[in-house]
């Protein structure tokens, strides 16, 4: 993929952890390479169908001297997630260098580095205790708080009979698909924290529960680790999952099978 750099950027503002920093402006210097496609820029020759670094710089120094942290790691997060707000960038790497910072010993310079990207995910929302319509609604705007988590397309709720041969109660379930700036394992926190905030009791597999969230697809990345596994090792072996999937993305091409969603039989 292309990218657009930024090295140098130097602006004055005041973050820190001591009472001075706060109060006494020092300098910042910002390295960015912002991922994006501009071919369409080098064919159009137009502004308007690339990521202009001028801009890119101005958002942030914008940040940069809007605020004041404690931590340059905040700092740079929060530039990151900036350029990747306002701006078409895919991805975005940068790094924060605090060459004023007050420490006793002699050095260059001090600093830290990101690197996110946007990437767009699908999961599978579930409920078959209680009021499961409340569940997978409080689910959704749960996930919709994170800063890192934009909601783009919702299915219909679906009923299902229950999977796997211990749950006892009908489920109610949902496709979301979502844009996230979080890496994998990252998003896998954010899932189970939302299930702890609506009543989640993990006891035994596939019991009944407030709440179940997967995530089927993470991009076209696939993943198999200790605790994560995607594309989901049984998506297509679920009606429930399918079903509100292909509504919402009958055009997503599987990563791990090549196929379309929609030319899936269920």
């Amino acid at each position: 993929m292309n990218k657009i750099l930024i090295r140098g950027l130097e602006i004055s503002a005041c973050h820190g952890v001591n009472d001075f920093e706060k109060t006494a402006p020092q300098p910042f210097v910002f390295d960015a390479d912002i991922y994006c496609d501009f071919l369409s820029a080098a064919k159009s020759d137009d502004l308007a169908d690339t990521v202009n670094y001028s801009a890119a710089s101005k958002i942030i120094a914008a940040v940069t001297t809007e605020n004041c942290f404690d931590l340059i790691e905040k700092l740079a997060y929060e530039c990151a997630y900036a350029l990747l707000d306002k701006t078409s960038a895919k991805r975005v790497s940068l790094t924060v260098y605090k060459p004023k910072a007050p420490m006793k010993l002699k050095f260059g310079t001090v600093g830290v580095s990101v690197d996110i990207a946007r990437e767009r995910a699908y999961l599978s929302v579930g409920s078959s205790l209680g009021d499961r319509s409340a569940y997978l609604d409080a689910a959704i705007e749960k996930l919709k708080a994170f800063r890192e988590i934009k909601v783009l397309k919702v299915s219909d709720y679906i009923e299902t009979p229950p999977y796997g041969g211990v749950a006892e109660n009908k489920f109610l379930n949902c496709a979301v698909e979502i844009e996230t700036y979080f890496a994998p394992k990252q998003l896998l926190d954010a899932i189970h924290e939302t299930e702890t905030a609506c009543g989640r009791v993990r006891n035994k597999r596939w019991e009944d529960r407030t709440l179940d969230i997967d995530i089927i697809f993470f991009g076209d990345r696939i993943i198999r680790e200790q605790g994560l596994s995607v594309p989901h090792p049984d998506y297509r072996r679920r009606d429930f999952v399918l079903k509100p999937l292909k509504q919402i993305a009958p055009d997503f091409v599987c990563p791990d099978t090549g196929e379309r969603l929609a030319d899936i039989l269920i």
